[in-house]
């Protein structure tokens, strides 16, 4: 039967209660954690210089095409949707089958996204907006292009996750991968809501 070698919510011996962990590696969450902060201080510094110039920021934040980042938000918020579920069959017997399908469904929605973003990269370099127009399309750039080396990044992760849901059965260590892996793929979607507003909406 398709599951897990080891049960990971196994009760410890003597104990009532199942043990509680946090899921992937540590070393996964040092890695989220600080690139949250260099996000952080990122948004900082985009803050800082919007204040500095707001009606010039103002202008060109006017010029962006807020549905696409609509657009790519239900996206994220769609694929991160189907990683939850991935991470609910992987552990079930009766439905670990669905696994690789409900990552493959994610991985087309983040595709999706990087389609949407070169469409929108490609409408503002063809009209002579580049990094070096302004210093709102500098950030623009720097920003969103970082995200989307993330998501890039994701993308390969989930798809080693879809050939280990394929696997009859996964070790201790391959889990934790499969959940470290769950995790930054949520991260790449929390950068986005916060990129989204901050990018294309706050005034």
């Amino acid at each position: 039967m398709a599951g897990l070698e080891v049960d990971l919510l196994a009760p410890d011996a003597g104990e009532d209660n199942p043990k509680r962990r946090v899921p992937g590696e540590e070393g996964t969450w040092i890695f989220i954690f600080g690139d949250m902060c260099v996000f952080a201080v990122f948004f900082c510094v985009f803050l800082q210089a919007r204040i500095s110039d707001p009606s010039g920021f103002a202008a060109d934040q006017a010029q962006l095409n807020q549905n696409y980042g609509a657009l790519n938000t239900v996206l994220l918020l769609l694929s991160s949707f189907l990683v939850v579920l991935a991470m609910r069959s992987i552990r079930s017997a009766d439905h670990h089958s669905w696994t690789p399908r409900l990552l493959i469904g994610a991985w087309f929605c983040g595709a999706g996204f990087l389609g949407v973003k070169v469409l929108e990269y490609s409408e503002k370099i063809s009209h002579g907006i580049t990094p070096q127009t302004s210093d709102f399309y500098m950030y623009y750039f720097v920003l969103t292009g970082l995200h989307a080396f993330h998501l890039i990044l994701g993308l390969i992760v989930l798809t080693v996750m879809v050939l280990m849901a394929r696997k009859a059965s996964l070790s201790r260590g391959q889990f934790v991968f499969f959940e470290g892996g769950a995790c930054f793929w949520h991260m790449v979607d929390l950068l986005w809501l916060v990129l989204f507003p901050l990018i294309f909406l706050v005034r």
